[in-house]
């Protein structure tokens, strides 16, 4: 059979709750990725390769930094970002997750915690996609507890010298500017955040290999061995642990709009292969009770996802979030994605693992989004740290 084309995913009227501003950015993006990504993401799946010929043309419809103002980034609302998350990650996670760190994890941290010098020289140029940013937060030996981490800022006259490893970073190795996360010895310990240009010496980044998951993404793990950086490359406003959990809130937020591209991708998938794919009395397999119960959950949860990730935008637009919210909607929506992708794939039977489909790829995929920017165990604890007043860590 060959791949189905997406017919959208909208059980109970949710597309007239967006505004029409937000329904043309999902559409222009579902468009692009139609268009673009969907035709080579296998093959790119297959090769282990990053599709780095889209970064450009990403970059021309505002995707990057997208909910940021000025600096040449798009100025969209939390919504519209969410959004294009959503449908990014309807093609590839890995991709979505190039545009979240750029956007979430190295554009926003300057954003927030950039002197004017530092915006002006990096924003426009990480917006316009030419130049590419990394995260550099997790270690070997810390994931979810960063703030064990032992990478060390040392103040040495006008500069600051560098020492330490980073692991599971998105874009390391093809990245020009690296935001680096370290406990300053000239501020008692505490983390601060730095700029750190990949070509500086004895900084060096090593591809991850053999994963079964994100293959069309670069993952890598850092070394900075007495890498030296002027002063100025401090962020200034950068104070202490909480500033890069605030950049993965801003992370959190996108993967919860995209785990539901997935969800959907994997849900339109199965849908459209039960109704044409006949076993028993030469009917669809779509007219079976069993496989119409998994339909039913997937649609379901898909649509509680949207209005989770939709309501949690509303309160980010209005500055009301809270990072329990965040925490929630990441948690709920990626495990749901997960459920959908396995779910889709037993509709499909021995079908849904061959990439002729995407669902196998989304299953694997996800089993990494379900890790990162906190494992779906420690946004059930965040959760319940704020309804019980108990931190349980």
């Amino acid at each position: 059979m060959p791949p189905f084309k997406f017919k959208g995913v909208d059980f109970i009227e949710f597309d007239p709750l967006l505004s029409d501003d937000e329904r043309l950015v999902r559409d222009n993006t579902r468009k692009f990725i139609e268009e673009n990504l969907v035709p080579i993401i296998e093959e790119c799946n297959r090769q282990g390769r990053f599709p780095r010929e889209l970064v450009k043309p990403m970059a021309d419809l505002g995707f990057f930094g997208a909910s940021l103002h000025g600096y040449g980034c798009a100025g969209m609302s939390n919504v519209e970002y969410g959004l294009v998350m959503q449908e990014l990650e309807r093609g590839d996670s890995g991709v979505r997750s190039f545009v979240s760190v750029q956007s979430a994890l190295v554009m926003y941290p300057i954003y927030a915690f950039g002197s004017d010098e530092q915006k002006q020289q990096w924003l426009p140029k990480l917006a316009a996609g030419e130049k590419i940013g990394c995260f550099g937060l997790t270690e070997p030996g810390f994931g979810s507890n960063p703030g064990g981490m032992r990478t060390r800022a040392l103040k040495d006259g006008n500069d600051y010298v560098l020492n330490g490893e980073k692991m599971w970073i998105t874009s390391g190795s093809i990245a020009d500017i690296a935001v680096v996360w370290a406990k300053s010895e000239e501020h008692g310990g505490k983390v601060r955040g730095f700029l750190v240009e990949t070509k500086r010496p004895g900084f060096s980044a090593q591809d991850v290999h053999g994963k079964w998951s994100l293959r069309a993404s670069v993952t890598s793990g850092l070394s900075l061995q007495d890498v030296r950086i002027p002063a100025c490359n401090l962020l200034p406003k950068s104070d202490g642990l909480k500033s890069p959990l605030m950049c993965l809130n801003q992370a959190r937020y996108g993967i919860a709009w995209g785990a539901i591209g997935a969800a959907m991708s994997c849900y339109d998938t199965a849908l459209q292969y039960s109704l044409l794919r006949k076993q028993f009395r030469d009917q669809p397999i779509a007219s079976h009770q069993l496989v119409q119960e998994k339909l039913a959950w997937m649609v379901t949860e898909i649509t509680k996802a949207q209005l989770l990730a939709l309501q949690v935008g509303k309160l980010k637009d209005s500055e009301k979030v809270q990072h329990q919210h965040i925490s929630m909607a990441k948690r709920n929506n990626v495990w749901m994605a997960l459920e959908c992708a396995r779910l889709a794939r037993d509709v499909l039977g021995a079908n849904g693992i061959a990439d002729d489909y995407p669902i196998m790829r989304h299953m694997m995929n996800l089993e990494s989004v379900k890790t990162y920017e906190g494992t779906h165990d420690i946004h059930t604890l965040i959760i319940g740290a704020n309804v019980t007043g108990i931190d349980a860590f």
